[in-house]
């Protein structure tokens, strides 16, 4: 007997937001996009919900109501969400479909014993969900249709025994047949509030009065009409595995190893238009005993001169001991690479720029990824956030560095506090002790006054000096907080040399 799972995600829009912006969390907050002259809003918070603001609402009269409404753009990429998290549930079952813009259905025949039922299935996945920050809502049915409508609009217990989906049905709205509006609109003038209603009329009533999909999608409620279940297809893994006829101990043969792997890698992520981001060469010895060496570059690459070369830094550190003859090369990490970006590498105009990537990946494989950053401008003035770090060297930043305010070279990631003497309030420091250091200040800016982001955050806004000790040191300190209202604290937030 087939059994489904249909997973709702609620507000799948604003988690997402709020998922990127933690700080959005608790927060009633709105998704929009411009529709005929007209600011729409998309999707809404939990908390913009509760308040009763709606999707299809226009903006400016939700804000008419709520000044304080948070609101930003909508973004289109949901689609890529919703297969990502579908992707995310094959470790449950072995087929998972997209459905409709904020939903998934899993097949779970067969599946759920793994968890001690269904009914800790159920628990396992919507507990995770969760826990991701997701607000879901989920029903398990023989049939898809009934699983969507109970997940959406069912108010009993959401796992449905088999063959109960048409009792689980009766007490449910129109709208869980997933009809057409006019459908649903026709039949609620006529009184039919419930499923229970109408569902056992007479075919040829329904068919004359409601027309063919009412009797579709009942049929497919019940069972009685097939339903398609298109799965999300997860990638495919780049692994490529090099068998050896007579065990490998030799450099030479190690190096030859490599290049076949690599080229066979290479004309993969040419097909695909895709470049290595992170490569794992796993070598199995003969003893049972295993090499592992790994390299990352700084932007998508299927250049298999290059990323030879950058195996070709670690070879020494494999260990061949009495021979390896099995091969692995993963790409664990890979992302898109246009077939115009790649001919930059031949571009005279481009060496500059190659140079550096080819440096900073060879950097990279020497002291290592976490010794090499590279940060980007954010549309942010709390220091904190004004800054992130880019995924590689060819990402452009969204907005312009601030060049009018005068920052630090060398940003703490949190503020240290600090002890301090001052002359007067609101009057830079005469001294300050850091790490059991007294410095005695000689020049001082300031102050710049920060106040914190309220839409994100409360708390006491911080009087930012520039100062210099008399050893020539410059540093980026902050009050936080006024004198008289409480003690204010000190802390250091950045070096300037």
């Amino acid at each position: 007997m087939k059994r489904y799972m249909a997973v709702w995600f609620r507000h799948l829009a604003a988690d997402r937001l709020a998922l990127r912006f933690p700080g959005l969390r608790q927060q009633p907050f709105v998704l929009v996009a411009p529709e005929r002259g007209r600011v729409i809003i998309r999707a809404v918070s939990r908390e913009a919900g509760a308040l009763g603001i709606l999707p299809g609402t226009v903006l400016a009269d939700a804000r008419a109501v709520y000044p304080d409404l948070l609101f930003y753009d909508e973004d289109p990429s949901q689609d890529k969400l919703l297969e990502s998290l579908a992707i995310w549930c094959y470790r449950f079952t072995p087929v998972a479909g997209v459905d409709g813009p904020d939903g998934l259905v899993l097949d779970i025949s067969g599946c759920t014993h793994l968890w001690g039922g269904e009914e800790g299935y159920f628990e396992n996945i919507v507990t995770r969900l969760q826990a991701g920050g997701y607000h879901v809502r989920a029903a398990i049915a023989d049939t898809m249709a009934a699983a969507w409508a109970v997940a959406r609009y069912g108010t009993t217990h959401p796992v449905i025994a088999p063959g109960g989906q048409a009792a689980a049905m009766r007490d449910l709205p129109p709208e869980a047949l997933r009809l057409e509006p006019l459908v649903t609109e026709r039949l609620r003038k006529l009184g039919f509030t419930q499923t229970g209603m109408f569902m056992d009329m007479p075919p040829a009533v329904l068919r004359r009065r409601f027309g063919q999909q009412v009797l579709e999608r009942i049929g497919k409620v019940l069972g009685t009409l097939p339903e398609l279940l298109v799965p999300v297809q997860p990638p495919e893994p780049y692994v490529e595995r090099l068998p050896c006829l007579d065990p490998i101990r030799t450099a030479p043969g190690i190096e030859l190893a490599i290049r076949r792997l690599l080229e066979t890698i290479c004309q993969r992520l040419q097909q695909e238009e895709k470049g290595l981001r992170k490569a794992r060469l796993v070598c199995y010895r003969t003893d049972g005993g295993q090499q592992l060496v790994e390299i990352g570059t700084n932007s998508p690459v299927r250049n298999l001169e290059h990323l030879f070369r950058l195996f070709e830094l670690k070879i020494d550190t494999i260990e061949p001991d009495l021979g390896i003859e099995l091969f692995v090369l993963e790409a664990p990490v890979v992302e898109g690479l246009t077939t115009q970006q790649e001919r930059l590498w031949d571009l005279d105009t481009c060496g500059k720029k190659d140079a550096v990537t080819k440096l900073l990946d060879r950097l990279e494989s020497r002291i290592g990824a976490a010794a090499i950053h590279r940060y980007l401008p954010e549309e942010h003035h709390w220091p904190e956030r004004s800054v992130r770090t880019a995924s590689d060297i060819q990402e452009a930043a969204a907005t312009p560095w601030p060049e009018h305010l005068v920052r630090p070279v060398s940003l703490l990631g949190a503020p240290v506090r600090i002890e301090v003497s001052a002359p007067i309030p609101d009057y830079p420091p005469m001294l300050f002790i850091h790490k059991g250091k007294i410095h005695k200040v000689v020049r001082a800016d300031g102050p710049e006054r920060i106040e914190r982001e309220w839409w994100i955050e409360k708390g006491l806004q911080r009087d930012y000096y520039q100062v210099e000790d008399e050893e020539g040191g410059r540093y980026w300190l902050f009050r936080s907080g006024h004198y008289g209202e409480h003690k204010p604290e000190w802390f250091i937030h950045g070096y300037f040399a």
